[in-house]
């Protein structure tokens, strides 16, 4: 399991001043994928257009290049502004299959500073149910942090 504690402050201290949003997410995906091995493919989707998230930094094999707000577990996290916590993809309506090795997911929306979403931060898991409100708790608590400074 994660020491969120230590991950924040480890998180923390990389990003102290840092101003860009690309570099802040791929220091992120790079700790958090690196955290547990748990966690097959980490990475953020980008709100570029209304309703369109885009592929961002991540970490794993390849990821989808384009997810509507309207469609999949990302979607439903930045529609919802809500963690989405999935214990297992199948059974998920309108689950977007980029890997067909995901079991589980979880799904946070990332917010600016003024409470804008800016995009979504994703975990898939290759075992079933591998995600927990303490998962849910201390990665908002990062993302929080890092991109509430922007």
């Amino acid at each position: 399991m994660v020491d969120y504690s230590e991950l924040f402050r480890t998180i923390d201290a990389l990003t102290k001043g840092e101003s860009d949003e690309v570099a802040l997410m791929a220091t992120v995906v790079c700790e958090v994928h690196h955290a547990d091995d748990r966690f097959d493919w980490t990475g953020f989707y980008r709100v570029t257009a209304p309703e369109v998230l885009k592929i961002g930094p991540y970490q794993g094999g390849h990821g989808c290049l384009v997810i509507p707000f309207a469609r999949g577990v990302c979607g439903a996290a930045a529609r919802t502004q809500q963690v989405q916590l999935v214990d297992d993809v199948h059974a998920f309506a309108d689950h977007i299959a980029c890997s067909s090795s995901t079991l589980s997911e979880i799904v946070l929306p990332v917010f600016n500073g003024a409470g804008d979403v800016i995009g979504v931060f994703d975990i898939d898991s290759d075992r079933p149910a591998a995600f927990t409100q303490d998962d849910a708790d201390g990665l908002t608590a990062i993302l929080t942090h890092v991109f509430g400074r922007l």
